[in-house]
């Protein structure tokens, strides 16, 4: 009977329920369906740390972009000291230069009155002794 009933395209699985598939294709079927429901959970999970993955990269590259901004901002800042301790350097060079100037002045000045001072102070000698 169940040669008759093949020539029709019915099967009778091992459940004696008539089929249109062969058990063995049926059996393959189930088979392949359960894989699929494997396969399908995987990529989900795949899916989820993939994104989780994402999310912490993405949160690193915001660290990472903050830190380069400070840096960045620290760099100009050293960069702007540097040139204030040089504008200063250069103002301090200039006021020694300054003062030096004026001490040679005033040492030659110094020198003109001790020499007028002698000369006086030999005119008056000259003139208390005469």
């Amino acid at each position: 009977m169940t040669d008759s009933l093949k020539k029709y395209g019915l099967h009778i699985d091992d459940l004696a329920k008539v089929r249109l598939l062969e058990p063995e294709v049926a059996s393959q079927t189930d088979k392949l369906r359960e894989e699929c429901q494997s396969f399908v959970t995987k990529i989900g999970d795949f899916h989820k740390a993939a994104e989780e993955f994402i999310k912490i990269m993405s949160n690193l590259a915001d660290e990472v972009e903050r830190e380069r901004m400070r840096s960045i901002g620290i760099k100009n800042l050293l960069y702007t000291v540097t040139k204030e301790h040089e504008a200063e350097k250069q103002q301090l060079e200039a006021l020694v230069v300054e003062k030096s100037m004026e001490l040679e002045r005033l040492r030659v000045q110094y020198e003109s009155l001790k020499k007028i001072e002698m000369e006086q102070l030999e005119t008056i000698e000259h003139l208390t002794s005469n």
